[in-house]
Formats: C-alpha cells, structure tokens, sequence
C-alpha cells in the first residue's frame, strides 16, 4: 500500500492532535510540517518525529512527494494559506472557521470545485460514534417527528479577567469568538444528526469582561494560570464572552443555544437535546459513550456506546467493545479515517457523497456565524444568506 503523504502547516494546540489522529490511521504519513519560522519548525519536526521541516509554507507546498495539507494556523490566516493550497494542486483539510468571511467562504468553496481537490473542515463532533447512532435512530424515525431542539456549548477557559489568547483579538480571531470559535460546532453537529439546516436565526450576544489584563510574554492556549509576579497590559475586548440564540431550521423546526467561554466548572460541554414526537435524546459531549433516551409511556433509558447495540449503519464508526469509552481523540480519528478513505479510493468530491465536512459546511457555518452578528446588531430574525444551494 502506498501511504498517503501530509504536511501540516501549524503546530499549536490543534496542529499536533492532527497529526496523531492522522498516524492511527496506517496509510496515511505525515512527512512534512511547517512553522512561522525555520527554527521553530525544525524543533518542533524533531518533537514530533515528522522528516521534513519548513520556515516558509510556500515552499512547502511546491513539495511534489506531499499530496494532501492540513491547515492548523489560527483564523485570520486560514483564507490565504486554504486558497494557496488548492491553488498548488493539494487536497486540503481546514481546522475552522474556514475563512473570515461568507465572501472568502464562498471564493474558497467555488475554487475547491474548479480544481476539483478534496476539501474538508475539521468538524469532529458530529463524528462521535453514538452521535452516528443517533443520527440512523432519527433516521428511521425512531423519535418520531423530530419538533424541538435545544443546548449549550459551555467552557471556563476565559472565566477570569487575566485569560487572554489570540483568540479574543477581532485581527486574529474574527469579528466573532464564542459564535465562531464554538458555537458554530454545536451548528453543525446538530444540523448533520437532524438533517436540518439553520435558515434563520434571532441572536443575543454579550462581552462579559469587556476590558481583560494581557500577560506580557507568551501564554499556551489552556495552559496553566499566571503566576505571582507576571505582568499585564488592559486590553479592551469586542468580541462575545456569550450568546444564546434562537435557531429555525429549513423544515420549520425550532431550536435554541446557547455558548459561553466564562462558565465555571464546564471544560467542554457540548450538550443538546432533541424532543420528538414519540421520544426525546440527549448527548453531553464531557460523558460522550453516554446517550440519554427519554420516553412518556415507559422508563427513560441510558444507551451506552457499544457496537453489539447499535444500528448496522452506524457499527462502522465505532472501532471497540462496549465499556471502552471513544472520545475526543477518537471522533477526530473517524474524521481523519472519512476523510482519507474518499482520497484513497480515488472519489470525487463533485460526484461523490462525503461523510466528513466539507467547504460547503465551512461556507454554511460562516453564513450562520455572519446572520448571528446581524440579528444581534438590529435585534431581529435574519435569514441565513447561503447564495447557494449547501449540501451537508
């Protein structure tokens, strides 16, 4: 088998969990990495044990052995460096938000198409294996007529004045953080088990610590807390610590959530809570073998992760027995694992069904990120303006 050859362009928190998920795989090798500077990414090669290092990811990418190239640097970077690597010929897969902008989504998407690269986005979530379980139960009609659908996306990890990252910066992050940054994972993790889209939404947003303390020096995104004598400078804030925001999907269906980055004692939670017509489900991303199923008529049950009680479509995502809890990690691999069978098996992005996301869910997300910050601003429902037909 010949593998697959990757390079991967950024090494912060996200670039090496890539980088792992990509080396569970087996025919997949990740043989190049690229850093802001030389130095950083020959050290950080070294670390990781990939053989090729470059200071320039434009040299990279004229790197003819490298056949596909993960996008791991932070946000406002993503638009250049995506459209570059179509533009060299490579296949792609993109951490999120995909670009800046709707506008920049949409030129990434159409060039994706014209040059015919398979495109993906790093939406893990909905690759969890009881959320694919939960996903054929809706499917088949298992919860009846699906009519409410409900959650929250919750973290601490910018709970206290003095947390700062690149990430609160609109340069940097975007014009939207909590939205953008984790809400747009609930978005499209919710979207994909429904089979719904989001067309409209009604948005409240906040910046509860408007003015934050910026340690001078370097701090690791979730790294440990300051120490006694670190100094700071006062960083006034515009972006959202919350938000909670009334959804309407494409078949009438209503829905609400909420994010926060300032919630105590929450590290992750992704949770939400479909309520249908014979039974309701809900999943919390923090227990995530565990799915809860509630019913009027008998007792609620707990299924748990165990490939001897799911539906046969969804045995496939699931790669232990029962007891041998899958998590971030795994759902990651799956990602991963989607994403390069299609490579593998030589699909074709404009013909073929994926079941990763793809540009057009990366379009979409910004789309629903764009129509948030616009309800907010004019305080009204706003229709998400795709200006295409998106396919998840």
């Amino acid at each position: 088998m010949n593998k697959i050859k990757v390079g991967v362009i950024g090494t912060g928190f996200i670039g090496p969990t890539h980088i792992e998920a990509v080396r569970r795989l087996g025919f997949v090798e990740v043989v190049a990495l690229a850093e802001s500077s030389l130095e950083a990414a020959e050290q950080k090669a070294a670390e990781l044990g990939i053989p090729k290092a470059y200071g320039d990811y434009k040299e990279m990418l004229r790197d003819e052995e490298i056949q596909v190239v993960h996008n791991c640097t932070p946000n406002h970077l993503h638009f250049a460096i995506n459209k570059e690597i179509i533009l060299a010929g490579k296949h792609v897969l993109s951490e999120k938000p995909l670009a800046m902008s709707s506008d920049e989504t949409r030129e990434l998407l159409e060039l994706a198409k014209e040059h015919d690269v398979v495109n993906g986005v790093n939406f893990n979530y909905r690759q969890f294996p009881i959320l694919k379980q939960l996903e054929t139960m809706i499917k088949n009609n298992e919860l009846g007529k699906v009519n409410l659908v409900h959650g929250s996306y919750l973290q601490d990890w910018l709970l206290y004045e003095t947390d700062y990252n690149w990430r609160l910066a609109p340069e940097s992050g975007g014009k939207s953080r909590a939205i953008a940054d984790i809400g747009s994972h609930w978005c499209d993790t919710v979207q994909h088990v429904t089979g719904k889209q989001i067309v409209e939404v009604f948005a409240d947003l906040a910046t509860v610590i408007p003015v934050r303390k910026k340690a001078i020096g370097n701090v690791a995104t979730f790294g440990a807390q300051e120490t006694a004598d670190q100094q700071y400078e006062e960083v006034p804030i515009n972006t959202e610590d919350y938000a909670s925001v009334l959804v309407r999907f494409d078949d009438g269906t209503s829905g609400v959530f909420t994010v926060s980055q300032v919630s105590a004692g929450r590290k992750n939670r992704l949770s939400f809570e479909i309520n249908g017509s014979q039974s309701s489900a809900y999943w919390n991303q923090e227990e995530p073998e565990k799915l809860w199923l509630g019913h009027r008529g008998r007792a609620n049950e707990t299924l748990l992760a165990d490939p001897a009680l799911f539906n046969d479509e969804a045995k496939g995502s699931i790669h232990h027995p029962g007891g041998h809890n899958e998590g971030w990690p795994d759902a990651l691999k799956n990602m991963m694992k989607n994403f390069y069978t299609f490579i593998y098996e030589g699909k074709d992005p404009l013909k073929d069904q994926t079941n990763f996301a793809t540009f057009a869910d990366g379009h979409l997300s910004m789309c629903i990120t764009d129509a948030i910050l616009e309800s907010h601003t004019n305080q009204k429902w706003v229709k998400v303006n795709v200006g295409q037909e998106v396919k998840s």
